[in-house]
């Protein structure tokens, strides 16, 4: 079992109380040895699978700058294989098995392929991307092979962002395990504070928010449509403020040790189309897609014309919901985010028309929440736990919505305590969340007075242990 939020801060202070302590040569390897103590804490052996992808890697990133032509392009069409092929034998091998079971099935034949008793390691999914993005760039000639075994090791497997990202590419953070870093006050208050907005994300709104979440997507059948409606827009906001969570406690907490991680989240609910949602939205993954999928597709096959776009666009979300996660939810999911990004490629010249016809304010704001909606609805698939039971929440929306409870209340088994608070804390993130965008609200903060700013911080750490909920929920994102 992972790190519970107390313990991953009682790890986070000790790190980094030592790592200012230490002289700049030994500081990579206390991140290093700190990382895989913290990878370990999961299931200690897959930290072999992960050394060993490692080590493929590491070997292939300088076998690959001192090689051309088709050496070079053997090169790392191995290292992706070796990646790729851990990835799928964890993650997709039983999937694809049990298919092939049901397949054989339907002819009366039996499947004498064994199922695997293995768990996922954790964040598999997000190291592997990283992993890759390495040796790309290296066969792409825009960095240079790390020759230091132990920092490349370190850039794979960095303890605030190894699980859940944001996924890095080589040119962002290897050249700043080289730098000496420096105790910088703004710096260090600076990320402490995105950490403890993060950890208010996680504690109060999300796991507030799965209270509601997890009682309807257990037995949706038991619900009636306003309540599955209402459990579908909560879903929305936890998994928002669950993932964006672990993004700014990982970026604050690098911060504080003066490492600077990418930008993962952009205020995403404000997005005007699907197309423009991902780019706000785990922006890691979106440009990751784009920079190693899309693009390189769509240039390889420019004499397609638009049907280049269309099949890339197809192509780059059905594989974004197979990362997601190994079953039929996800790639239902992926696809419906292909099928309405090509709608709007397809729509593009129609809709900027529609737009000159109707009042802007209008526009945008009904964009905003058509946008919104489809998000919405498709997260149905990502979080169901089988296809039968997503279709039954999609198709079960709108019924009984007049009914009344004996009580009076309209919502079927959900605490009327704890909709309000997840009502008021919503709220409040997305309002901080907007304001967030204006880069100089930390230096009018800092401007005020200590005690007003201290009082700040004691009213944050009050509402953390008042509204909390500590059941030791992990990160959605985790799974994957």
């Amino acid at each position: 079992m992972l790190f519970n939020s107390i313990q991953f801060v009682i790890f986070f202070v000790v790190v980094t109380a030592v790592f200012f302590a230490l002289p700049h040569r030994f500081r990579w390897l206390l991140l290093l040895l700190a990382s895989c103590y913290f990878y370990m804490a999961f299931v200690p052996v897959y930290i072999l699978i992960l050394f060993f992808t490692i080590v493929i890697d590491y070997i292939a990133g300088i076998l690959l700058e001192d090689s051309k032509g088709k050496r070079k392009k053997l090169y790392l069409i191995m290292s992706l294989i070796a990646n790729i092929g851990v990835l799928a034998v964890f993650k997709y091998y039983n999937f694809l098995n049990e298919n092939i079971t049901q397949l054989l099935g339907v002819f009366s034949f039996s499947n004498p392929i064994p199922y695997l008793s293995i768990l996922l390691p954790i964040g598999l999914s997000f190291h592997t991307f990283q992993a890759m993005s390495y040796t790309i760039e290296v066969y792409r000639g825009n960095h240079k092979a790390e020759r230091n075994f132990g920092i490349y090791a370190l850039y794979v497997m960095f303890y605030p962002q190894l699980v859940a990202g944001p996924i890095e590419r080589p040119q962002n953070i290897l050249h700043q395990f080289h730098q000496e870093q420096f105790f910088n006050y703004n710096r260090f208050v600076s990320g402490l504070r995105l950490m403890a907005w993060g950890f208010f994300k996680k504690i109060v709104v999300a796991d507030r928010l799965a209270v509601i979440v997890d009682t309807v997507y257990k037995d949706p059948e038991s619900h009636t449509g306003k309540t599955i409606l209402i459990a579908i827009v909560c879903f929305s906001f936890q998994i928002f403020s669950d993932f964006s969570a672990y993004s700014d406690i990982a970026i604050g907490s690098a911060r504080v040790m003066g490492y600077d991680l990418m930008k993962n989240f952009n205020n995403p609910f404000v997005s005007k189309n699907i197309t423009e949602f991902w780019r706000r939205w785990h922006i890691s993954l979106s440009t990751w897609f784009n920079d190693y999928l899309f693009t390189p597709f769509i240039v390889s096959k420019r004499d397609w014309g638009k049907l280049a776009v269309v099949a890339g666009l197809f192509m780059t979300f059905f594989f974004s919901g197979i990362w997601h996660g190994a079953g039929w939810t996800f790639i239902i999911y992926g696809i419906m985010h292909g099928l309405a990004t090509i709608y709007e490629f397809l729509t593009k010249k129609s809709r900027k028309k529609l737009s000159k016809k109707m009042p802007r304010f209008i526009y945008d704001n009904i964009s905003i929440l058509l946008t919104f909606s489809f998000v919405s609805i498709s997260w149905i698939f990502f979080r169901s736990e089988t296809v039968q039971k997503a279709f039954y929440m999609f198709t079960h929306l709108f019924s009984d919505f007049m009914k009344v409870n004996k009580d009076g209340f309209i919502f079927d088994d959900l605490s009327k305590r704890d909709m309000l608070l997840s009502f008021v804390f919503v709220s409040f993130m997305l309002f901080i969340e907007k304001k967030k965008e204006h880069k100089d609200l930390p230096l009018l903060f800092n401007r005020l007075p200590v005690v007003i700013r201290w009082a700040v911080y004691a009213f944050f750490f009050l509402l953390i242990l008042v509204f909390g909920v500590f059941e030791n929920k992990q990160f959605i994102y985790f799974q994957f």
